[in-house]
């Protein structure tokens, strides 16, 4: 089959077309006809791991190592991105009881990543569902990470109708999903991201849209029931006149200083700080399935380049420039 693989770490020039072997499902996987997939930010951090040194890796200290021999040392250990992905099943192993042949699906790998391929192979009780119909493949491909994590990461505040919240980093998959989702609990919700992407936000739902170029939310004189920071931008210094006396500045990316300060603030009260992972499994995706289902999610593809043209695809995702999600139809 083909697929567009990386021997090395380095610039999106790595990435090139191979004939590799199509994967055969095991007990419980099925066998995915891949007809979508994305670049998304794990896309791009895993293509040139070589570089995220500690101080730039984007979760605490000690996970650092780990990361880098997951991912490989001196040459990543998983040749083929992508890790999510939308497609139609084209086998399944003998266990197998979520799934049929032809069933449309769309779903995250997680680490495992192997979209960038014609064929994956996923377990079925991981994070794939059948595709919402209101959906095409490129649309459904753009979904899941983003989505997944974003839900994930709600649960631990229970956004209420009448709050305010405040996503720093609004304009990525992860803080797009965010918008979406705070503004269908009812909250009153404000973005934070860069000029070129501001109407991109605001076309999400967010009642105001700050460009952090140009303004400091934590001067503005609001206070937030919620700050969810994506990329652990904002220290609890500069967030805690910005956020109610009972508020939460909610971290997806963090480092020690944050889990310190989150054990911290749980025990003396008032503001506090709390640093999740978020799972993104199966039941998370059987959500974010619902939440499509019935308008309260959708997606937003930017750009479309197909599967021999991934390198282009990681150079533009990389950019100023990217207004949603890029997807790479694999399919053609």
């Amino acid at each position: 089959m083909r697929a567009c693989v990386y021997n090395e770490y380095g610039p999106p020039e790595v990435l090139h077309m191979e004939e590799v072997p199509k994967p055969a499902p095991k007990e419980h996987e099925v066998l995915v006809r891949v007809r979508a997939t994305t670049v998304n930010f794990g896309d791009l951090i895993a293509r040139n791991f070589k570089d995220v040194t500690p101080r730039r890796f984007h979760m605490p200290l000690f996970l650092w190592l780990p990361a880098r021999l997951a991912f490989g040392v001196r040459a990543p250990r998983q040749r083929v991105l992508g890790s999510e992905f939308a497609g139609d099943v084209e086998a399944v192993g003998a266990a197998v009881t979520r799934f049929k042949v032809g069933d449309p699906v769309f779903g995250y790998l997680g680490q495992r990543m192997g979209a960038y391929a014609e064929y994956v192979c996923a377990n079925e009780g991981d994070a794939v569902a059948i595709k919402p119909a209101s959906l095409s493949y490129e649309e459904a491909a753009a979904i899941p990470y983003g989505a997944v994590m974003a839900v994930g990461l709600l649960r631990k505040v229970d956004i209420q109708p009448g709050q305010r919240v405040l996503i720093h980093g609004a304009s990525g998959g992860i803080g797009a999903a965010a918008v979406q989702l705070a503004r269908h609990r009812g909250a009153e919700v404000t973005g934070v991201c860069g000029a070129p992407r501001l109407g991109f936000v605001k076309a999400l739902g967010a009642d105001k849209v700050i460009d952090y170029g140009e303004e400091d939310f934590a001067r503005g004189g609001v206070a937030y029931d919620v700050i969810l920071d994506v990329l652990g931008k904002c220290s609890f210094a500069r967030c805690k006149g910005a956020l109610r006396p009972e508020g939460t500045l909610l971290y997806a990316s963090f480092k020690t200083r944050q889990l310190l300060q989150m054990l911290w603030t749980s025990m003396v009260g008032g503001r506090r700080v709390v640093c999740a992972f978020a799972p993104g499994d199966l039941a998370d995706l059987r959500i974010v399935q619902e939440l499509v289902e019935v308008g309260a999610l959708s997606a937003h593809v930017d750009r479309r380049y197909p599967l021999a043209q991934a390198a282009e695809a990681h150079r533009y995702a990389a950019s100023d420039r990217k207004q949603g999600q890029v997807v790479i139809a694999v399919d053609g």
